[in-house]
């Protein structure tokens, strides 16, 4: 149906009122692929930014965490040895250099290695690891440095690895859309080639400009297109990984189907550099389809938000993309502090917000049905007002909302991130709970991916300070297993929150993962004091 106005009366049928829905038709174009690398977690604010707040080091907070008298300590002997298959250029000492890599992007975990090694290839990282294992000399394996648990940077004198280097496109399969490439290849660079042969990568994250490819199967990283596409378990078909010894498994397939024995892949995919080095990667990338809306909206209560998920799933079915909400505090906050965004509802005062994207193959049919579920939606008191992207300017401006949120709130002060999965009935609760704890004395934010049941809680405060803290921990990791959710949906555990996995998993479960950890890395190298509580190891 042709929309001859930018904005089109939808009658609601019901006693109330008649409410107006900006209608903007949508463009014949993919609007999600433009869109701007702005958030900062899920993206990179600046170091000065960050400086900005008063910060605790809780990698000195690494005061309860004993350096491990097992390992070595760096001599110069270990230095040439480096050199020696890395040359010069690929062995830093620089104390500005390495100190970059030393401390995370929100300046909170902050380490003291004395040497960064830029390896080149599969081979070197193989010989450094070997060496390693040997010398009994701990190492951090780092990708693009946007996490947000203290994974990647060392807690004392680890031997900084980067991957940076290794960031080549091995093969691209035009046919069935699987990709080969190097650990060290930055997500947008993947995103931007395979978009040009007519794909998409299953993973978008705001930090996509710096994070790695490596370091999002480390991780498991969730991001905008979990909904669709599900996690990189599914999608990551091979890996090949470095072990702690030195040895290189080679499980590099291209395969969809392979049923012979463990698929050991598995493994290493969310184990944060803690089983092995994920050198490189073969994944599945889903066709780039042509058609593709964005939608804002604004619901009035919290119930209205879920009910509107349910109704999303049932009637967009196979072209929902993505379901992301916010509060109205999220809105005020992205409006304050973000640079060049436009509230798309400036007159709305609802309480709740959600982005909607569906993709499809067919402009007329992924139109026509987005615009019968919001007519539907809107007559059912589910949303009270709404805006659908006109063009690839706007489209970008609804993402730059959601996904500027982080960015937004360390402008304000020091941000305590907590990244929950919880039951979607109960995931906004904990939001409320926070708000009562602290009062006045920080400000609580509630955002996420809510098709995923993934909750981002933000907790911003002047600055960080063990009361706050107190206030918060154990009782959000208490709240959070009492609902049996996870207290770590998608950013991992890494330093923070390696003794807080027995909220989440059984003693059982932890337990054979300790096993594990010891079967493939006997000498505990690789990323130290992350991942497993001490008491496990």
């Amino acid at each position: 149906m042709c929309m001859p106005h930018t904005q089109y009366e939808f009658a609601n049928h019901t006693k109330n009122s008649c409410r107006r829905f900006h209608w903007i038709p949508s463009l014949q174009h993919p609007l999600c692929g433009p869109r701007t690398n702005v958030e900062t977690y899920e993206g990179q604010c600046s170091a000065n930014k960050a400086s900005e707040v008063q910060k605790r080091t809780f990698g000195s907070a690494a005061a309860q965490i004993q350096r491990n008298p097992a390992y070595s300590e760096l001599n110069s002997d270990d230095v040439s040895y480096f050199k020696s298959i890395l040359g010069d250029n690929g062995v830093v000492q620089d104390e500005d250099r390495v100190a970059v890599a030393n401390v995370d992007w929100m300046g909170k975990y902050k380490g003291a290695s004395q040497l960064l090694l830029l390896p080149k290839s599969t081979i070197e990282v193989s010989k450094i690891l070997s060496y390693c294992n040997t010398r009994r000399l701990a190492v951090v394996p780092q990708g693009g440095n946007t996490g947000l648990v203290g994974g990647s940077v060392p807690v004392y004198d680890e031997v900084i690895v980067s991957l940076a280097g290794m960031d080549k496109i091995i093969s691209f399969d035009k046919v069935n859309g699987i990709l080969t490439c190097e650990a060290g290849c930055v997500l947008e660079n993947l995103s931007t080639f395979v978009e040009n042969e007519g794909f998409i990568m299953p993973l978008d994250l705001g930090a996509k400009g710096s994070c790695h490819i490596g370091g999002n199967v480390s991780t498991n990283a969730g991001g905008l297109r979990f909904i669709r596409y599900g996690s990189l378990h599914g999608n990551v078909l091979g890996l090949e990984v470095v072990m702690a010894d030195g040895t290189i498994l080679d499980m590099l397939t291209t395969l969809r189907k392979d049923n012979t024995g463990y698929d050991l892949k598995h493994l290493f995919i969310g184990s944060e550099g803690s089983l092995g080095v994920v050198t490189k990667i073969s994944v599945l990338t889903p066709a780039k389809l042509p058609s593709n809306n964005v939608a804002f909206l604004s619901c009035n209560d919290y119930t209205s938000c879920q009910k509107l998920l349910l109704a999303a799933r049932r009637n967009l079915g196979e072209i929902l993309s993505a379901f992301e909400f916010m509060d109205h505090h999220c809105i005020d906050l992205a409006m304050r502090h973000l640079e060049g965004v436009q509230n798309p509802l400036p007159a709305s005062q609802t309480k709740f917000y959600v982005l909607i994207e569906t993709t499809g193959s067919d402009e007329s049919y992924n139109k026509t049905k987005l615009e019968a579920f919001l007519l539907r939606s809107m007559e059912d008191g589910l949303i009270a007002d709404g805006v659908i992207a006109q063009d690839i300017s706007q489209a970008s401006n609804f993402w730059r909302i959601r996904e500027g949120i982080s960015e937004a709130s360390v402008k304000v002060g020091a941000v305590y991130k907590y990244d929950l999965s919880i039951p979607v009935e109960k995931l906004y609760d904990i939001v409320e709970e926070m708000r009562c704890r602290l009062g006045d004395n920080a400000e609580v934010f509630g955002y996420g991916h809510l098709g995923d049941g993934n909750l981002h809680l933000n907790i911003v405060s002047s600055k960080y300070d063990d009361n706050t803290l107190a206030q918060i921990e154990p009782f959000v990791y208490e709240w959070t297993s009492a609902q049996r959710g996870s207290v770590s949906a998608e950013h991992g555990l890494g330093l923070m929150k390696a003794e807080k996995i027995h909220y989440s998993k059984s003693p059982e479960a932890v337990q054979l993962m300790a096993s594990v950890k010891k079967l493939l890395d006997p000498n505990s190298i690789l990323n130290p004091y992350k991942v497993l509580p001490r008491s496990v190891l």
